[in-house]
C-alpha cells in the first residue's frame, strides 16, 4: 500500500490491509524503530513503543520487536527485497492519477510476482509457494482494530475544526462547542459525548475546506443569499430534480429565500 505520510492511522491501517492480504497474523513482528511507533530507544533492542500501537498489538496478539540501532544485519534480507521490488516495479516509473489507483495495481503486481518470482532461497519454487506453507501457521484474523488519531477541538464560528492544514464542516448548531476529531487514513469524524456529528472523506491537499452543505441549512435560514455565493452551496452536489428547482426559484425575486425554506423543509 502507498500512503501520503508516515503517521499513525496510517500505520494502523497498513497493517490492518497487511493482515486481511496475508489472510493471518504472525506471532512475531520486527520494526526499525520508526518514531511514529517508538517513542524512546534504549540500551541494545530496548525500546519504549508508542501506546497506541501497544493497543493494536495487543488487539491482535502479536508481539512487536524493535531492532538493534544501525544493525542492518537483523533484518535477514528485507533491505535487498525491498531493493529488489522497487526494481522489479518501478523501472520504469509508472505514473497514477491517485493513491487508489496506484494501490490497485500495486496489489495485482504482488500478487503477480507471488505466482512468478522464484524464492531467494528455494530457487525451484515461487514465493508464493513457499508462503502457503507458511500461512498455515499464521493466527487467524478476526475483527479489524478500529485505530484512529484523536484530537479534542472547538468548532469555529465558520461552523469547521482543523486538522492537518484542512478543515472539515460540522452541523452550524454546535458552533462554538468543544468537540473530538477522530482521523483515520481515510475518514475524518467528529463526535461529542459519543455522537457522531460528522463524516467526511480525508482530505490530503493544504488549506482545503470540505465542506457539507447540509451542515449550513441553518444559517440559510437567517442568511438565504448565502445560497448564491457562500461557500458551501457554489458547488453544492444536489440531485438533478432539485437542481433544476433550485436553478429556476434562483431567477425570481427573492428566490434563493424560497428555496432555503424548501431546503429546511426537507431537511426536518
Amino acid at each position: 500500500m502507498g500512503y501520503s505520510r508516515e503517521s499513525l492511522e496510517m500505520i494502523f491501517d497498513a497493517h490492518d490491509r497487511a493482515f486481511a492480504f496475508w489472510g493471518g497474523i504472525p506471532q512475531r513482528m520486527i520494526y526499525d524503530n520508526p518514531r511514529t511507533l517508538v517513542d524512546a530507544v534504549k540500551v541494545g533492542k530496548q525500546c519504549r513503543f508508542n501506546r497506541q500501537f501497544l493497543a493494536l498489538a495487543n488487539h491482535y496478539l502479536f508481539e512487536p520487536v524493535a531492532c538493534t540501532p544501525a544493525s542492518g544485519w537483523e533484518k535477514g534480507q528485507v533491505e535487498n527485497q525491498v531493493g529488489n521490488v522497487r526494481e522489479w516495479l518501478f523501472s520504469p516509473r509508472p505514473r497514477f492519477k491517485d493513491l487508489a489507483e496506484l494501490n490497485a495495481w500495486l496489489e495485482q503486481q504482488y500478487r503477480e510476482k507471488l505466482a512468478q518470482r522464484p524464492h531467494p532461497d528455494q530457487r525451484s519454487r515461487t514465493i508464493g509457494q513457499v508462503f502457503a506453507e507458511e500461512q498455515a501457521q499464521l493466527r487467524p484474523v478476526g475483527k479489524p482494530f478500529a485505530g484512529y488519531v484523536e484530537k479534542a477541538c472547538r468548532v469555529a464560528a465558520t461552523c469547521t475544526v482543523g486538522y492537518d492544514r484542512n478543515r472539515y464542516s460540522v452541523p452550524a448548531e454546535y458552533a462554538g462547542q468543544g468537540v473530538f476529531l477522530r482521523a483515520t487514513a481515510t475518514r475524518i469524524k467528529i463526535v461529542q459525548k459519543g455522537k457522531t456529528l460528522a463524516c467526511h472523506k480525508r482530505c490530503f491537499g493544504r488549506e482545503q475546506q470540505i465542506l457539507d452543505p447540509w451542515h449550513y441549512l441553518p444559517v440559510l435560514e437567517r442568511k438565504p443569499g448565502a445560497l448564491r455565493n457562500g461557500a458551501p452551496f457554489v458547488q453544492w452536489d444536489l440531485p438533478s430534480p432539485v437542481r433544476k428547482v433550485r436553478d429556476h426559484l434562483l431567477k425570481q425575486d427573492k428566490g434563493d429565500r424560497a428555496f432555503a425554506s424548501l431546503s429546511m423543509a426537507g431537511s426536518d
